[in-house]
């Protein structure tokens, strides 16, 4: 122990790392009523170094280059052990990231701490989030997906509506006439060095500015007035050990959230992994609707709702902007919403629920109504800004209290009402304008469709039925024999004798012997690879693809599909369903249901396509066929990822863990704030 504290003396006459420990944590006094909002701040710091860690361990196995990165994210995901954990970690870090800032800058919003000794403080954090913003979007285009692709088109054209040097700022972001590898290269460079290092550096003058003039509180009282003999604050407790230990409680709770996210649902309905992105990036196929991650969406939408290319992207800038100034226009002589007027309450709920329909409206195809929406939120989005040196500086307000108070606030009752009302004003609107989306299955819903990678039976059958039936034109390229005859419980002789083509050994990557080159000459474009074509499309996309083609004489191969109208294949399972023919059908309805009759209750026959009779007989009954198509569209679904069994195991037991971690650090807490409370 002595040996211990000399070298920490040695040290400390050379870098005084006593005293900085003293000014940041064990003699740094912060306000004893902090509440639930206060816990985005630590949590935000926990994400950046989740962020920082996953992003070098992805760096390590990323190749970043157009015709490499795809495939090594996959590489990274399928060959390099757990290495899909370090991916899911950081894609459910990117999202959380920004859920963590946006709460924590509508914190500041609520209690003023924007206001005066605390403006540096607001500038940083606003420079952090513009930083933030930057470093996610530069990322974003790394894996080179589809949507990546074309995010990053449409986002860096923006700046072509620049007068005069536009078009010249375009070519000198890309390095080239279009997106290409020299991008990415130079988007890289900047994700994973230049940015972070301005990030870090941002947040430590974040921290250091917050320190010098201390932490704000939900009273807006400044503990630092009200001292004791000792020159201590009165209303003020130890940064260390009370929060370091208070803060334990989120951060596992938070874990707890994240984990459950990156094991069971990482990619949240295709708004944390868009589906597009399973894609590889084609400069030669656009998106029908392109559209940025979630988390960019509020002035994505903003940038649509006005009609102007130039205007538009000035508005967006704008929004961004105008929140760097808040400092100056909130004239209220008090800091927190507890004591504002009702004016400021109302109009912080507008706000926010303002943005909520901008973000949705952002992810959704434009309408007219949609857009109207959108520029009528725009309005009230620069409205609460332009006109709060008015409403502040009229409106009654309520006295501060002197000294902080631990009961104050509006409640539990009052808190969770200003939460319906917020919602309630979101979703109004968005239901008004049919923000809801239409059907993922073209014209018809999604027959339904539940994969299980347990069944290894079905998964056999569907391994079977792909080589057979598939990989004459659609390659695997991204699984390996190998794991698939591991993973389904076969033998690898059998695997080489039955499944393997001649030439290839049982490590290889499932790969067909057709080029590119030659499919675009039999079918105009080349066959997808259909390794993810279930994350792509969704597996209910593909069942009911493969259950809907019809004959069509119209179409090159004589065939046509309800999912994938004007198809350009042939329908490879023919000889096991049997040609369908188009007979009238009932027409369906937006719920899903069937329009009848309002008197006879019988279906109307409108559809000229609601139902199928069979012309031509397949190998199996339709009760077989279903089947098959279900172990075929069960095999893809374990191609696309392979690791989902383990990921589901490893999060069970990751969640339990953290549930006991929770009740022990819930208890330590609790014995640190007994005399506190």
């Amino acid at each position: 122990m002595k040996a211990l504290v000399s070298l920490r003396d040695w040290v400390d006459a050379r870098l005084p790392i006593v005293r900085a420990w003293n000014t940041h944590m064990g003699e740094y006094y912060a306000p004893k009523n902090f509440n639930f909002w206060y816990y985005f701040g630590v949590l935000s710091l926990v994400v950046l170094v989740i962020q920082l860690v996953s992003g070098i361990w992805l760096l390590m196995s990323y190749q970043g280059s157009a015709e490499t990165a795809f495939a090594s994210v996959e590489y990274i995901m399928r060959d390099v052990d757990y290495g899909w954990i370090i991916r899911y970690m950081h894609s459910t870090g990117a999202s959380a990231f920004f859920v963590v800032v946006y709460l924590h800058m509508f914190r500041g919003l609520l209690y003023g701490s924007y206001k005066p000794p605390r403006e540096l403080v607001w500038i940083f954090g606003m420079t952090i989030y513009v930083a933030l913003m930057a470093e996610a979007f530069l990322g974003y285009v790394l894996p080179w997906g589809q949507m990546s692709y074309w995010g990053a088109q449409v986002i860096i054209s923006l700046f072509g509506a620049i007068p005069v040097v536009g078009e010249d700022i375009v070519q000198w972001v890309r390095g080239d006439y279009l997106i290409s590898g020299i991008t990415l290269n130079r988007f890289m460079s900047l994700h994973v060095v230049a940015l972070p290092i301005i990030l870090l550096a941002l947040v430590v003058l974040h921290i250091l500015a917050l320190h010098e003039v201390g932490s704000n509180n939900p009273d807006g009282v400044e503990i630092k007035k009200n001292k004791n003999a000792n020159g201590v604050p009165v209303d003020g407790i130890p940064f260390h050990p009370f929060y370091t230990v208070h803060d334990l409680v989120p951060i596992v709770v938070f874990l707890f959230v994240f984990c459950f996210i990156l094991f069971f649902v990482p990619e949240m309905g295709g708004y944390f992994l868009e589906h597009a992105n399973f894609e590889i990036a084609d400069p030669l196929k656009t998106p029908a609707h392109i559209a940025p991650v979630w988390y960019f969406t509020p002035f994505y939408s903003m940038l649509r709702a006005v009609p102007d290319k130039f205007a538009g992207f000035m508005v967006m800038a704008a929004a961004i902007a105008i929140m760097f100034v808040l400092p100056w226009l909130d004239r209220s002589p008090v800091k927190s919403i507890r004591y504002k007027g009702l004016f400021s309450r109302y109009a912080v709920l507008v706000f926010a629920a303002s943005f909520i329909i901008l973000g949705v409206l952002g992810v959704k195809a434009p309408t007219p109504a949609r857009t109207f929406l959108a520029q009528v939120c725009t309005v009230l989005y620069f409205l609460f800004f332009l006109a709060m040196p008015i409403w502040t500086r009229m409106e009654k307000t309520q006295p501060e209290p002197k000294r902080v108070t631990t009961d104050g606030g509006f409640g539990f009752w009052k808190s969770m009402g200003g939460l319906l009302l917020v919602i309630l004003l979101a979703w109004l609107p968005l239901k008004a304008v049919g923000a809801e989306s239409e059907y993922h299955c073209g014209t018809i819903p999604c027959d339904e469709f539940e994969a299980d990678p347990s069944d290894k039976i079905s998964l056999q059958r569907g391994a079977k039925l792909f080589v057979n039936y598939c990989m004459g034109c659609h390659s695997a390229e991204y699984s390996r024999w190998g794991r698939v005859a591991s993973d389904l419980k076969m033998p690898a002789g059998l695997v080489m004798d039955n499944l393997v083509f001649a030439d290839q050994k049982i490590g290889d990557l499932m790969k067909i012997a057709m080029t590119k080159k030659k499919g675009k000459q039999w079918f105009g474009a080349p066959p997808p690879d259909l390794t993810m074509i279930t994350r792509a499309r969704t597996s209910e996309w593909v069942y009911t693809y493969l259950r809907h083609f019809y004959a069509d004489p119209n179409r090159p191969m004589g065939v046509n599909n309800k999912v994938f109208k004007d198809v350009g294949m042939p329908h490879a399972l023919l000889d096991l369903q049997g040609l369908q023919e188009c007979a009238p059908g009932p027409v369906v309805a937006a719920n899903g249901g069937v329009k009848r009759d309002p008197l006879t209750r019988e279906e109307i026959l409108e559809d000229n396509c609601g139902r199928y009779t069979l012309v031509q007989e397949g190998v199996l009954s339709p009760e077989e066929y279903d089947q098959a198509a279900y172990d075929l569209v069960n095999f893809l679904a374990y191609t696309a990822e392979p690791m989902v069994e383990d990921r589901k195991r490893i999060g069970t037991y990751v969640l339990l863990f953290l549930a006991f971690l929770f009740i022990w650090v819930w208890l330590l807490n609790r014995e640190y704030w007994k005399e506190i409370h």
